[in-house]
Protein backbone atom coordinates (compact mmCIF):
# COMPACT_ATOMS: atom_id res chain seq x y z
CA UNK A 1 0.00 0.00 0.00
CA UNK A 2 1.11 3.84 -0.42
CA UNK A 3 1.95 5.42 2.67
CA UNK A 4 -1.13 8.13 1.31
CA UNK A 5 -3.23 4.93 2.59
CA UNK A 6 -2.22 4.84 6.05
CA UNK A 7 -4.53 6.26 8.22
CA UNK A 8 -2.84 7.20 12.02
CA UNK A 9 -5.71 5.56 14.47
CA UNK A 10 -4.75 6.70 18.02
CA UNK A 11 -5.76 3.19 20.50
CA UNK A 12 -5.88 2.65 24.34
CA UNK A 13 -4.53 -0.31 25.43
CA UNK A 14 -6.86 -1.87 28.72
CA UNK A 15 -6.35 -4.65 31.02
CA UNK A 16 -8.69 -5.60 33.51
CA UNK A 17 -7.97 -7.97 36.59
CA UNK A 18 -11.20 -9.19 36.33
CA UNK A 19 -11.35 -10.60 32.95
CA UNK A 20 -7.51 -11.91 33.39
CA UNK A 21 -7.30 -14.15 30.15
CA UNK A 22 -8.24 -10.71 28.19
CA UNK A 23 -6.74 -7.56 26.39
CA UNK A 24 -8.70 -4.73 25.24
CA UNK A 25 -7.47 -2.39 22.62
CA UNK A 26 -9.96 0.38 22.03
CA UNK A 27 -9.67 2.15 18.75
CA UNK A 28 -10.27 5.78 18.76
CA UNK A 29 -12.12 5.92 15.37
CA UNK A 30 -13.69 9.61 15.68
CA UNK A 31 -14.59 11.98 18.23
CA UNK A 32 -16.07 10.39 20.61
CA UNK A 33 -16.08 6.79 18.57
CA UNK A 34 -14.15 3.70 20.01
CA UNK A 35 -14.32 0.22 18.43
CA UNK A 36 -13.09 -2.22 20.97
CA UNK A 37 -11.75 -5.32 20.24
CA UNK A 38 -10.55 -8.23 22.94
CA UNK A 39 -7.82 -10.03 22.57
CA UNK A 40 -6.41 -13.19 24.72
CA UNK A 41 -3.30 -11.74 25.80
CA UNK A 42 -1.32 -14.60 25.61
CA UNK A 43 -2.29 -14.38 21.84
CA UNK A 44 -1.15 -11.00 21.69
CA UNK A 45 2.26 -11.80 23.46
CA UNK A 46 2.66 -14.41 21.37
CA UNK A 47 2.06 -12.11 18.15
CA UNK A 48 4.96 -10.09 19.44
CA UNK A 49 7.69 -12.53 18.54
CA UNK A 50 6.10 -14.84 16.21
CA UNK A 51 2.78 -15.14 13.70
CA UNK A 52 -0.04 -15.33 15.91
CA UNK A 53 -3.88 -16.32 15.43
CA UNK A 54 -6.04 -17.41 12.74
CA UNK A 55 -9.73 -16.27 11.82
CA UNK A 56 -10.85 -12.78 12.77
CA UNK A 57 -7.49 -12.00 14.67
CA UNK A 58 -3.94 -12.64 13.32
CA UNK A 59 -0.66 -10.58 15.18
CA UNK A 60 2.55 -10.77 14.06
CA UNK A 61 5.97 -8.93 14.86
CA UNK A 62 7.21 -6.79 11.72
CA UNK A 63 9.68 -4.18 10.85
CA UNK A 64 7.52 -1.57 10.30
CA UNK A 65 7.65 1.36 7.79
CA UNK A 66 9.98 3.42 9.33
CA UNK A 67 12.50 0.42 10.39
CA UNK A 68 11.30 0.49 13.92
CA UNK A 69 10.08 -2.93 15.55
CA UNK A 70 5.96 -3.19 15.06
CA UNK A 71 3.53 -5.41 15.51
CA UNK A 72 0.97 -5.63 12.93
CA UNK A 73 -2.83 -6.77 14.12
CA UNK A 74 -5.07 -7.98 11.53
CA UNK A 75 -9.02 -7.88 12.51
CA UNK A 76 -11.72 -8.67 10.54
CA UNK A 77 -15.49 -8.78 10.79
CA UNK A 78 -18.77 -9.17 8.68
CA UNK A 79 -18.15 -5.34 8.63
CA UNK A 80 -14.85 -5.36 6.99
CA UNK A 81 -11.00 -5.74 7.58
CA UNK A 82 -8.29 -3.33 9.01
CA UNK A 83 -4.56 -3.48 9.37
CA UNK A 84 -3.22 -1.90 12.71
CA UNK A 85 0.37 -1.37 13.19
CA UNK A 86 1.79 -0.53 16.41
CA UNK A 87 4.76 0.07 17.97
CA UNK A 88 6.20 -3.05 19.06
CA UNK A 89 7.59 -1.12 22.60
CA UNK A 90 4.04 -0.21 23.34
CA UNK A 91 2.85 -3.40 23.54
CA UNK A 92 5.58 -4.91 25.15
CA UNK A 93 5.12 -2.45 27.87
CA UNK A 94 1.44 -3.08 27.90
CA UNK A 95 1.94 -6.45 28.20
CA UNK A 96 4.43 -6.38 31.21
CA UNK A 97 2.54 -4.28 32.87
CA UNK A 98 -0.11 -6.78 32.50
CA UNK A 99 2.14 -9.43 34.06
CA UNK A 100 2.79 -7.18 36.75
CA UNK A 101 -0.68 -7.45 37.74
CA UNK A 102 -1.23 -11.07 37.22
CA UNK A 103 1.84 -12.84 35.57
CA UNK A 104 1.27 -15.33 33.08
CA UNK A 105 -0.41 -18.78 33.95
CA UNK A 106 -2.29 -17.29 37.21
CA UNK A 107 -5.17 -16.22 35.52
CA UNK A 108 -7.42 -18.65 36.74
CA UNK A 109 -6.68 -17.48 40.38
CA UNK A 110 -8.49 -14.15 38.99
CA UNK A 111 -11.32 -15.52 37.39
CA UNK A 112 -14.41 -14.79 39.44
CA UNK A 113 -16.99 -17.48 38.65
CA UNK A 114 -19.84 -15.48 40.59
CA UNK A 115 -19.60 -12.97 37.77
CA UNK A 116 -20.06 -15.36 34.89
CA UNK A 117 -24.11 -15.03 34.77
CA UNK A 118 -23.69 -11.81 34.89
CA UNK A 119 -21.63 -12.01 32.05
CA UNK A 120 -24.39 -13.78 30.23
CA UNK A 121 -22.06 -17.32 31.06
CA UNK A 122 -25.18 -20.00 31.94
CA UNK A 123 -23.90 -21.99 35.17
CA UNK A 124 -23.20 -25.66 34.97
CA UNK A 125 -25.11 -28.23 36.70
CA UNK A 126 -23.10 -30.61 39.00
CA UNK A 127 -23.40 -34.24 37.97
Amino acid sequence: MPDSSFIPVPATGIYRTEDPYAAQMAFHTGADETVDWFFSRELLTAGTRTPAGSGDVRIWPAGGRARTPTVCIALGSEEGEALMEAPAGAIQAFLRASHRLIPPGEEHKHVNFDALPVLGVPPVDSP
